[in-house]
This record gives C-alpha cells, sequence and structure tokens, in this order.
C-alpha cells in the first residue's frame, strides 16, 4: 500500500542558492529563478506551501537583453490623472539593473500571497559582492537548453 506524502510546515528544508547573470538573457533568467524560488524544482513540491529556495542573483548589470528589448517600453500608471509613465528596457538596465532583474522575475511569479512570499527570498546585486556568505550559497547554472 502506497502512501501519498504530504509535506508539513516543520519538515520544508530552504537552501540557497548564487545565481550568476553574466552573459545570460534577463528572460532566460526570470524564468529559471522564479522556478526555484516557487520550489518546483523540488520533488516536494506543493501548490499550496512555500517549498522554495532563497536564490541570490549577482552581476545583474551584466545581464543581457536580446534582440530589440533594449528599446521596449516598460509602461506603469502612477495613479494620478495623466498618470502614465514609461522607459525602456535598455535605458532601465542602464539606470538600475537590479529594479530590471527583480522586475522580470516577478512577472514570471504567481501574484498570490504563497508568490509574494517567495519572491522576499530573492535577493539581487548589481556586483559580484554578496554578505550572504554566511549561508553558505551553492552555485546554480543556468543553462541554455531549459
Amino acid at each position: 500500500m502506497n502512501r501519498t506524502f504530504t509535506n508539513k510546515a516543520g519538515s520544508i528544508e530552504h537552501k540557497w542558492y548564487v545565481v550568476d547573470a553574466a552573459g545570460v538573457p534577463v528572460g532566460r533568467l526570470a524564468g529559471q529563478v522564479a522556478q526555484i524560488l516557487r520550489g518546483k524544482h523540488k520533488p516536494t513540491f506543493d501548490y499550496h506551501m512555500d517549498t522554495g529556495d532563497h536564490v541570490i542573483v549577482i552581476n545583474a548589470e551584466k545581464a543581457v537583453l536580446t534582440g530589440n528589448k533594449r528599446e521596449e517600453l516598460i509602461y506603469w500608471h502612477t495613479g494620478w490623472p495623466d498618470g502614465l509613465r514609461n522607459i525602456s528596457r535598455g535605458k532601465l538596465q542602464d539606470e538600475n539593473p537590479v529594479k530590471l532583474v527583480e522586475k522580470a522575475i516577478w512577472g514570471m511569479s504567481p501574484k498570490t500571497k504563497l508568490g509574494k512570499a517567495s519572491f522576499k527570498k530573492l535577493k539581487v546585486y548589481a556586483g559580484s559582492e554578496h554578505p550572504h556568505a554566511g549561508q553558505n550559497p551553492i552555485p546554480l547554472d543556468i543553462r541554455k537548453d531549459k
């Protein structure tokens, strides 16, 4: 008789991963990091629990925008009359590369309480230094075949 495995809140182990974004397309990086934050890479994944891991993204300024994405505009509204604003992805990458990577990963995460909780486990840094050496993060290679 086989039994179905169910996660318990105390049995979930959250690991730390570090991802080097240098030379990696932003979309590929965002898709794979969002899956790790959510926990979909684990065999113990549950839709109703936060089984994901912590992810540190370094070298966000060296991530690559392919094709014509540097000229694509990102739109948002301030909530005020005449409040429609925009910025090109290339300009955002030049001014604030951390925000560009975070925005791409947030776009591939679920917009629920669980998605917000998993997004809090993301740390993005423009350079190659990060203050999370005490967690002994595992290097994670973003592959091109996924």
